[in-house]
């Protein structure tokens, strides 16, 4: 809890001030550590050049049935045509059903990692390099995750990743080139200042509320009032992210050099650890009032979140977030190009995945708090469902 007795549990991590002067760190994990990379203001922008760069236009791409949406729509808007594949209830990729959907028209296959979990690389490898096919690796989802030894992003062609899910930065997409090939990637220019410090210092306000309790909310509150009415005022533009939708006028936006420095400045394995360790917390608290989706969690997962299975969202999330907790409804639409009557299980994964947070900024304090939250609203949202039965 706050100093206040509220509970404030902020959906992503916070930015702190010091992250701001720290010196860089080398980076031991993709797209830090990768030779060939080139950084965006989102990862949609990489999914786009992807497509456009290695000649995927005017032909089919084979992605998952569960999919965010956004992904998709950077896709057709570079002129590629989608085609899907069965995921089944654990986020497990049909390998098979993959295979079973290659046509002569298919040029790629697109694996997604969910929320830090890897999925099945090395097989989606061997299909593509069987049928001659590129391989699309997107962890958007699962920065600093490894499956294993292997660092996620690292065996399709490319790999691509959002920085901004996972790190306290306040843009970031990053697309790395794999293999011998080089390609000759320009550097896109940088986003406007002032939409990147619009949200540097709303990331600084959210720490402040998250360390100083009733002061530091009311702080928050009277700087965002003032802030909301500057960038009206002096009519700036401010480049959202987190945004649902791809908007062809931001897709050469590159990454801010601040973005780059905060990045750069993260203790990454520090990251993960604490991360892994919130997870393991909330697995132990909560296997006992909703069936997990996973049991453990594998070596090299990062998790972005805990994923958890509800039957009826809207009630859970509106607990949660009137307790405090910044819980996120995953997931819930299909693209319309993918037909939902066609994958039932995806369709019951959209109606029933809630993202609990557990990054690297939750203390076991406030984990202790976050869990006890949370089984009170399964709780009663079984009661709920007793009741009218």
């Amino acid at each position: 809890m706050t100093p206040s007795g509220r509970l404030f549990v902020p959906s992503l991590p916070t930015l702190w001030p010091h992250m701001l002067v720290s010196k860089p760190r080398p980076g031991s994990l993709p797209p830090f550590s990768s030779p060939n990379v080139r950084y965006f203001y989102f990862a949609r922008n990489a999914v786009w050049l992807t497509v456009k760069m290695l000649g995927l236009d005017n032909g089919e791409v084979l992605m998952p049935s569960y999919h965010h949406g956004v992904e998709v729509e950077a896709l057709v808007d570079a002129g590629a045509t989608p085609r899907f594949y069965r995921v089944g209830s654990r986020w497990d990729v049909d390998l098979e059903d993959v295979a079973r959907r290659i046509t002569p028209k298919t040029k790629a296959l697109y694996l997604t990692h969910y929320a830090g979990f890897p999925g099945p690389a090395a097989e989606m490898r061997k299909l593509a390099d069987q049928h001659g096919l590129v391989l699309i690796e997107d962890c958007a989802l699962s920065l600093l995750s490894s499956d294993g030894a292997v660092p996620l992003g690292t065996t399709g062609d490319v790999g691509i990743f959002c920085l901004y899910k996972t790190l306290p930065v306040p843009n970031g997409g990053a697309l790395v080139v794999n293999g011998p090939r080089s390609y000759s990637l320009p550097e896109p220019p940088a986003p406007p200042s002032a939409s990147t410090f619009s949200h540097t210092v709303s990331a600084l306000l959210q720490n402040l509320e998250l360390r100083g309790g009733a002061v530091g909310r009311g702080l928050r509150g009277l700087v965002r009032t003032v802030g909301h009415g500057t960038v009206k005022a002096a009519s700036i533009e401010r480049v959202a992210t987190g945004t649902q939708h791809f908007d062809r006028k931001h897709v050469d936006l590159g990454m801010s050099p601040l973005t780059k420095r905060i990045a750069l400045a993260q203790d990454l394995e520090s990251i993960v650890e604490k991360r892994r360790r919130n997870y393991f917390y909330l697995l132990g608290r909560l296997r006992d009032v909703s069936t997990p989706l996973f049991n453990q969690l594998p070596a090299g997962t990062c998790p972005l979140f805990y994923p958890m299975v509800v039957q009826e969202k809207a009630e859970v999330l509106a607990r949660l977030r009137a307790k405090g907790i910044d819980a996120i409804d995953f997931w819930k639409r299909f693209h319309p190009a993918c037909d939902a009557g066609a994958f039932p299980e995806v369709a019951q994964l959209r109606r029933s995945i809630v993202e609990i947070p557990c990054h690297q900024d939750l203390s076991p304090e406030v984990m202790a708090d976050v869990a006890s939250v949370v089984r009170d609203a399964v709780r009663s949202e079984n009661r709920s469902k007793k009741r009218a039965g």
